[in-house]
């Protein structure tokens, strides 16, 4: 019995000895990659799961501030203006000042006017008391009429049966009886001047309640003159920085011109429009992650404030009618405020109407939702 030994070549011996060890290698780096992957799936399901599926997330977001547009009160020439644009000023900073000469005449005219019409109290006031004195002296007299007459009317008492019996001549009664008329008269004469003097005090009453009046018309006029006067001078009621300035010196201004807005970048709020199928979950002081498209890389955090009364279309300057037979149902959305949480550096970079990217976390809205769940069930 013979024994063949077949010859091969000796690099194709070494090539089928080592594509085993590379097999084995490439088999090993594809088991790991799959472990890897798998690990990353089941971590990136359980963070769906515990987190993610509660994040709601919207880029219809923009950041807002309540900015004041600064308009005259009163027309006039600007001969002064303070600030620059985008400078920042205090409250109560003066911006822009208007001509005071016309209005600082009118406040002296009114002063003028007011100055006349409490001369004019003053003097119906010492007629008052002119007349009031008056009334006294009249009903004095008055008295004295009535001691006349009653001292008339005993002479004549007396001197009567005198007369009767020839005791008196009827001549001297005759006098008694006209000096006694005349007294009668008299107190008459003074009781009319009485009432006269009365009159006058009510006449004159008036007349002062009038110039009590007047006075204060006066000073109601001078009081607004000098608001006019001050509105002269235009002052900042918030700090911020100075935006949209259009006011010029030698530019005539009517009431309600808008000259400038006063922005106030240091209170910055978020108004993230979600749609309506994500705000279930939500509620008022849950975190929200921001991310500013001004700010690449840079994470901002913010709590949920508050939500619109309705959602955006509510407040629109035409409100969709859907009582209409083309009816199409439109996802609506609704306005969420969220208070941004950021330090001063950080503000000085954020400007109103910035686009942001909102993702809040609504887990603990899950509370809520077991309890209405109870409610529900027992109800």
């Amino acid at each position: 019995m013979s024994t063949t030994t077949e010859a091969r070549p000796r690099g194709q011996t070494q090539q089928e000895g080592g594509g085993a060890p590379r097999r084995a290698r490439n088999r090993g780096w594809l088991i790991g990659v799959l472990l890897v992957a798998l690990v990353a799936g089941i971590a990136w399901i359980a963070h769906w799961w515990t987190v993610g599926r509660f994040i709601e997330s919207t880029d219809d977001a923009y950041l807002q501030a309540d900015s004041v547009t600064v308009a005259p009160k009163i027309s006039g020439y600007v001969t002064q203006v303070f600030v620059r644009d985008n400078e920042a000023v205090a409250a109560g900073a003066p911006l822009v000042r208007l001509d005071t000469r016309q209005y600082e005449a009118s406040l002296a005219q009114a002063q003028a006017t007011v100055d006349a019409r409490e001369a004019d109290l003053a003097r119906a006031q010492a007629d008052l008391k002119q007349q009031q004195a008056g009334v006294v002296q009249a009903q004095a007299q008055e008295q004295v009429a009535h001691v006349a007459e009653r001292h008339a009317q005993d002479d004549v008492t007396r001197y009567a049966p005198l007369a009767a019996t020839g005791a008196e001549t009827s001549e001297r009664l005759a006098s008694l009886v006209s000096t006694r008329d005349q007294a009668r008269a008299t107190v008459q004469a003074n009781a009319a001047a009485v009432r006269s003097a009365q009159t006058q005090i009510d006449a004159t009453t008036a007349q002062i309640a009038q110039a009590r009046a007047q006075v204060e018309a006066a000073r109601a006029s001078l009081r607004q003159a000098q608001l006019d006067l001050n509105d002269t001078t235009l002052y900042s009621s918030i700090a911020g920085k100075i935006g949209d300035r259009s006011v010029r010196i030698g530019q005539y201004v009517q009431p309600g011109t808008r000259l400038l807005s006063v922005v106030p970048v240091q209170s910055l709020y978020l108004e993230a429009n979600f749609k309506e199928t994500q705000i279930g979950q939500m509620r008022p002081g849950q975190s929200a992650t921001l991310h500013v498209d001004a700010l690449r890389g840079i994470e901002l955090h913010g709590v949920v404030d508050s939500f619109a009364p309705g959602t955006g279309s509510q407040f629109a300057l035409l409100p969709p009618e859907n009582a209409t037979g083309n009816f199409t149902k439109i996802v609506q959305r609704v306005p969420v405020r969220i208070r941004v949480d950021a330090g001063p550096q950080t503000r000085a970079l954020l400007l109103p109407g910035l686009s942001v990217t909102v993702d809040v976390d609504t887990r603990s809205a899950q509370a809520d939702d077991r309890r209405l769940a109870a409610e529900n069930a027992h109800g």
